[in-house]
């Protein structure tokens, strides 16, 4: 309720809001100036007269300073204003937001200096002349004036921060989340260590003023002393309860923007801060869950397509896409897995795709699924690639050296065939559950291709398809045209060259490696 007429205001002002009601607001500077020397009418005898008087000179005086601080002031309302009314560019919106979250500290801090030395201190001197005081007196009268000053500064900053919260809210659908950290304003804590003291200060002066007291500075002198010493040591006592359970907080924040999903907050007030101590552990603990079901998600379901699932969503409709297929199967593992026990079977097939999947992935291609002894690699999709001919081709022939040649894939012999083509990649599935994959000719010729490296003699071999997208030169050599079983039409194959090939490959494959080793978490061969 107490933000809901700021609200309307804001509504139905708009681009004029900010100025208007700085204006207005600066106005409570009047009724501290009469409230101030209505005060001092208890401590010094004086006419009717001689107080209309000074009354007349300090208002006069607060409506010189209230003019010279709207001038200094509108200036850094421009931004705002500009903001509501339209220009809400980058740019434009963080000027905006700096300055609205900045505004009531800069107020204060900018422009205190000038009731104190416009108003205070003149109407200091006109009392003394107006109630012909002796000089000493000015010391108690300034005490009184500072004090005043300084409630009028803290009504205008608190004040303000109310008045600016509909146009930060508006703001704040349009600003980055991290440019709040970047915005200087006066911390809670030193809003409670300067509010309580001067409340009680003030509570002090007026007290002692129905009271009967008629010594000003006797007056001052009681109020601050107990607000600097039972007042102050109270007032830590309740700022370092309240900021201590917030800088915990604060802590376990950063911890979970680090990615640290174990930070919790421990409850150890019954009060709205241990509410909102509970209602943090309980949103990390959902934050935890989910990067849990995140983890999953990338585990059994290949990294490249989670991302894209978890980015843009994970469409139903097909799309006709270009792309290049890499098939790999196991040669003679059916011989294998009849003689060895299923956790050996199991190993050894793991140990083999944690050298192959890493060289796909560093490529730019995604696992489309594992198909026992085998699997199906595809590049283009869901991530389009110009070269993606040229990421498969150089997969499959370092998928070859590491395996076949250097033999980190343990005993096992792998055939590779790649293949490029149109297909239809969307999601497949039914009740309820769906799998992003590829489907069209082009996955099965690359099935049959590899079944054709047992016949040919080549570990890996490419369709002339795939050759014809290949920016780079592998130095392939034709193996002619072979007919493949399922296939209607012969198909034109290469393979790298029968002599020289790993040297005509060391600048392909050195590339690939120094980017395999990264994702395998060692240094790459020197």
């Amino acid at each position: 309720m107490l933000f809901a007429p700021f609200d309307w205001l804001y509504r139905r002002l708009g681009s004029r809001y900010p100025k208007i009601f700085v204006t207005l607001e600066l106005q409570a500077g009047f009724l501290v100036t009469a409230g101030t020397v209505v005060l001092l009418a208890v401590y010094y005898d004086g006419s009717l007269s001689d107080y209309a008087l000074l009354m007349a000179i300090a208002l006069g005086l607060t409506a010189c300073s209230i003019a010279f601080g709207l001038i200094r002031i509108y200036p850094r309302l421009d931004p705002i204003t500009d903001w509501i009314g339209g220009r809400r560019d980058e740019e434009s919106t963080e000027r905006a937001w700096v300055e609205a979250v900045s505004l009531p500290l800069a107020l204060v801090r900018d422009e205190l200096l000038i009731p104190l030395i416009g108003v205070v201190l003149p109407s200091i001197i006109a009392a003394l002349l107006i109630f012909d005081l002796p000089w000493v007196g000015f010391f108690p009268l300034l005490g009184a004036g500072i004090v005043a000053a300084g409630y009028g500064a803290i009504l205008h900053h608190l004040t303000l921060e109310i008045a600016m919260r509909p146009v930060l809210v508006d703001l704040n659908r349009a600003v980055p989340p991290s440019l709040a950290s970047h915005v200087t304003a006066l911390s809670l804590r030193w809003r409670l260590l300067a509010v309580l003291p001067m409340i009680n200060v003030i509570t002090g002066l007026a007290v002692a003023a129905v009271s009967g007291a008629d010594n000003l500075g006797v007056a001052v002198l009681a109020a601050i002393g107990v607000a600097t010493t039972i007042s102050l040591e109270l007032t830590i006592l309740l700022t370092r309860s309240v900021m201590q359970p917030l800088r915990d907080l604060q802590r376990a924040t950063d911890s979970v923007i680090e990615g640290d999903f174990d930070a919790a907050v421990a409850v150890t007030t019954g009060d709205e801060i241990g509410e909102l101590a509970a209602s943090f552990n309980q949103m990390v603990s959902g934050l935890r869950e989910r990067e849990r079901i995140r983890q999953a998600f990338g585990t059994y379901l290949d990294h490249e397509v989670a991302e894209h699932i978890l980015s843009e969503g994970f469409s139903e409709q097909g799309e006709l896409v270009e792309v290049s297929i890499l098939f790999c199967d196991v040669k003679d593992f059916s011989g294998f897995a009849e003689t060895a026990e299923a956790k050996e079977v199991v190993a050894c097939l793991n140990q083999l795709f944690g050298v192959v999947v890493p060289v796909i992935a560093a490529e730019g291609g995604h696992v489309d699924k594992f198909e026992g002894d085998g699997l199906l690699a595809v590049f283009g999709a869901p991530q389009p690639f110009s070269d993606h001919a040229d990421r498969a081709v150089r997969a499959a022939f370092e998928i070859d050296r590491l395996v076949n040649r250097v033999g980190e894939g343990g005993d096992f012999k792998v055939g590779i065939g790649v293949n490029t083509g149109q297909v239809v990649a969307g999601s497949v599935g039914g009740g309820g559950r769906l799998n992003f994959s590829v489907i069209g000719d082009a996955v099965n010729v690359a099935s049959r291709v590899e079944d054709a490296t047992r016949s040919v003699g080549d570990d890996v071999l490419i369709t002339a398809a795939a050759r014809e997208r290949l920016h780079e030169d592998f130095g392939l050599e034709r193996r002619g045209e072979r007919e493949l079983r399922g296939l209607e039409r012969p198909v034109t194959l290469y393979a790298l060259p029968s002599e020289g090939g790993e040297g005509l490959l060391e600048p392909v494959g050195g590339a690939v490696r120094a980017v395999y080793a990264r994702v395998r978490g060692h240094r790459p061969e020197g």
